[in-house]
């Protein structure tokens, strides 16, 4: 059951373990909205003009007070860069020029989540009760692929049989049917019984700290290291930026000792290891799902 939020704290996690580099923190003293223009701080030397970051919302300082802590916000610095104001809680975690702010380890995790497909796919369910006079059927929108279509036989055993004959319509007419995917039926199946479908949909992104891997991407649990070593692989060569040299000679000392295009070997790794763990998850789906032969008009 593990959640946006908590997968994007490991991937930060799994990222931080490569450098040495920490991020200064401080928090917030006292309640504030999401059109707030200042902020009180407990920690002014954690603290500097520039960017910063409160929960998931990244913000532009213009100054900060050193003796009452106020940290002054101009007009177009709530929400800053396309991240979302919001409101804070005092204790709220202030951090000043995040290496990884949260938006952008967010965005990687769900490109990673859209990226497995086709080799990976969510998986999805329906049931339809099966009418003789009708052959064709709406699937839901995302349907894609059918895995299985089985429906129940009469008397005690509840036995489910398999459908031997159908046909999927990707590009079904949207005026009889809304999704835009049907499914025709050919074989002979008692009226009234329930037919169940088992099809293949895209991944969804994961869209608020709560929501559930699983539950919402639809991928196995068992995938959730997979997107983490995608998400870090994409977000890792950032690292160089940090290391472009500046304008002083401590700037260019620094950056010899740490030189640019050193995080690619490192990108490199991760890139392996998303790829093994790739091919591990593609043999377990089609073990899961094995192909099943089945017969169209």
């Amino acid at each position: 059951m593990t959640t946006f939020n908590e997968m994007i704290d490991d991937t930060l996690l799994h990222l931080q373990g490569y450098t040495k580099q920490q991020d200064q923190v401080t928090h917030i003293t006292a309640d504030t909205t999401s059109t707030a223009t200042t902020m009180i701080v407990n920690d002014v030397t954690s603290i500097s003009r520039g960017t910063a970051e409160v929960g998931n919302e990244l913000i532009w300082i213009d100054s900060v007070d050193q003796q009452t802590g106020t940290v002054t916000i101009p007009p177009y610095g709530r929400g800053y860069r396309s991240s979302t104001a919001a409101s804070h809680t005092s204790g709220s975690m202030v951090t000043s020029s995040p290496m990884f702010p949260r938006k952008m380890v967010s965005q990687a995790l769900n490109d990673a989540i859209m990226a497995v497909y086709p080799e990976l796919f969510a998986v999805g369910t329906t049931e339809i009760t099966f009418n003789p006079a009708v052959t064709t059927y709406e699937l839901p929108v995302g349907a894609l692929d059918i895995l299985q279509v089985s429906w129940q036989t009469t008397g005690p055993s509840k036995e489910w049989l398999p459908v031997r004959r159908f046909r999927v319509d990707r590009h079904a007419a949207t005026g009889a049917y809304s999704s835009g995917v049907s499914l025709s039926v050919y074989d002979s199946i008692v009226p009234g019984r329930p037919m169940k479908i088992t099809f293949t949909k895209e991944p969804s992104p994961l869209v608020n700290d709560s929501d559930v891997f699983n539950t919402v991407t639809g991928l196995p649990n068992s995938c959730e290291d997979l997107v983490r070593f995608g998400a870090a692989y994409r977000l890792v060569p950032f690292f160089d930026s940090a290391q472009a040299s500046g304008d002083s000679a401590q700037a260019d000392f620094s950056a010899g000792q740490r030189p640019v295009g050193s995080s690619s070997a490192l990108s490199r790794f991760l890139l392996q290891m998303y790829q093994v763990r790739l091919a591990e998850e593609v043999k377990g789906m089609q073990s899961a799902f094995p192909v099943r032969s089945h017969y169209t008009r």
